[in-house]
């Protein structure tokens, strides 16, 4: 059966390897929503060379408004006539010594990281339970533990944590909610040094297929009795005790 899925945030890093991931499995056609209009319509072209025009398209996108959602959402319908997976992947990170954080900043990080991801949620809830698809919203270990100056992006990564248990609980049976919580991903191709990686109990520095994959599996019947549930994707890191010596 055809599936679509419509991925917020997704022109760069975790986000585009998961457009990339589902479209190889050849079961999905994919909406790819984002702010950067350059970035997405790049996408958009090279993955259209790969998988065919019919299976990926792009929109340009503020989640964090209400009318941005709407709009979004509407050319999901459009083009693909239905929906069976949403990622919540899109967030926006301000760091910053709290004494120094403006309310704008902290209000900027939360409507994006937080607000964006209920909108398009509520917004897309008749086609999920129409499909009795899933959500899967990309969480952060920094809603676990925290570095100085991430309390906007802290609190909102908390805050979507908590959302995706909610939501479970609220859509639940027809539409599955679950989130992953990323550590470390060298989504740009950073130059690692040895330490970099031999720091994780896994041995490496995650890449964005890493959470591209478990989102697969999540979405996928395989994980159908799972929901409310979030995943630490972090080599090892959350549960490793580091003290100095």
């Amino acid at each position: 059966m055809e599936k679509t899925a419509l991925i917020s945030g997704a022109a760069r890093g975790i986000g585009l390897e998961t457009v990339r991931i589902l479209l190889e499995s050849g079961d999905y056609s994919v909406l790819i929503a984002d702010i950067d209009s350059d970035r997405g319509e790049k996408a958009k072209k090279v993955l259209s060379g790969q998988f065919g025009s019919k299976k990926v398209d792009f929109i340009t996108a503020d989640i964090a408004t209400e009318a941005e959602v709407d709009k979004t959402v509407s050319c999901c319908e459009s083009v693909f006539k239905g929906l069976t997976l949403l990622v919540n992947n899109a967030a926006v990170n301000k760091p910053s010594h709290p004494a120094d954080l403006s309310l704008e900043e902290w209000n900027r990080v939360l409507a994006v990281n937080l607000t964006g991801p209920f909108l398009l949620s509520r917004r897309c809830l008749p086609l999920l339970r129409a499909s009795r698809g899933s959500i899967v919203n990309i969480c952060s270990t920094r809603a676990l533990m925290s570095e100085p100056g991430t309390e906007a992006y802290s609190a909102s990564k908390g805050g979507l944590a908590a959302l995706t248990h909610a939501l479970a609980m609220s859509l639940g049976p027809e539409v599955r909610v679950n989130s992953i919580s990323p550590g470390w991903i060298n989504s740009a191709g950073e130059p690692l040094t040895l330490q970099d990686n031999r720091q994780h109990p896994a041995g490496r520095v995650g890449v964005p297929r890493d959470v591209a994959a478990m989102v697969a599996y999540l979405a996928s019947d395989q994980a159908g009795f799972i929901t409310g549930q979030n995943f630490i994707v972090d080599g090892g890191m959350t549960r490793k005790m580091i003290y100095t010596e």
